[in-house]
């Protein structure tokens, strides 16, 4: 992903609610397969981590994109951002194309 698309994403999840709540149990398998299935159903979610939570907010980002096999936008405070791209017949976000590289940036 490039920084040009994952800017886009944050745009995106910017005006988006905070859909899955993360506990004291930290990621369980229920949270994972919540995720999952939100992810399925909108490609990119916002997942919030309360305070009595006291696992490191990084390790759950990056624990839970790779569990659900999706990326890591961003983590803002007490949240993160995931996207998956959705089947080519469900795809509801297009992100925008990679910058060619000039002759410049090549050599």
């Amino acid at each position: 992903m490039t920084s040009k698309q994952r800017a886009y994403l944050k745009s995106l999840a910017s005006k988006e609610d905070t859909i899955l709540q993360i506990g004291k149990e930290a990621l369980t398998p229920e949270n994972t397969a919540a995720m999952d299935q939100a992810l399925t159903a909108r490609e990119l979610i916002k997942v919030g981590i309360l305070q009595n939570c006291l696992d490191d907010i990084n390790a759950i980002a990056q624990t839970a994109a790779d569990r659900t096999r999706s990326q890591l936008v961003q983590v803002i405070g007490r949240k993160f951002v995931l996207y998956r791209e959705g089947k080519d017949e469900k795809k509801k976000i297009v992100l925008p194309p990679p910058a060619k590289r000039t002759s410049r940036e090549k050599g």
